[in-house]
């Protein structure tokens, strides 16, 4: 796959996630003002907890390797996706990761051959 659909699919894909979030959402959110509620209703049953679970899980996840990477490989403003993972979600947090750290590679990759003797 060429890296401009890749691209353009994390686009699409964390843009389409954060409309339908903001859609279903935030609507009942504002209604009932009951941000606990809306943040246990997660766990009605024990279909939507494994769900949940999952979502936290993947969460811890993008957070760790965000840290790591930020250490290891200079990678910058992963904090943005970690919060972005929290709301609207990981879909758009873990694009947004990877949009970041592919500018930044691409970055640095053109530095390192412009400064190659």
């Amino acid at each position: 796959m060429p890296t401009s659909w890749f691209r353009a699919l994390l686009i699409l894909i964390a843009a389409l996630f954060t409309a339908a979030f903001v859609l279903v959402v935030i609507p009942p959110l504002l209604e009932s003002g009951d941000v606990l509620g809306a943040l246990l209703a997660g766990f009605v049953n024990p279909y939507a907890a494994g769900y949940a679970m999952d979502t936290i899980s993947c969460w811890c996840v993008l957070t760790v390797w965000v840290v790591h990477e930020a250490r290891t490989k200079g990678i910058r403003h992963g904090w943005i996706a970690v919060l972005l993972g929290l709301a609207p979600g990981v879909a758009t947090g873990f694009a947004v990761y990877l949009l970041l750290r592919m500018k930044q590679e691409d970055q640095a990759a053109r530095t390192a051959r412009i400064s190659a003797p």
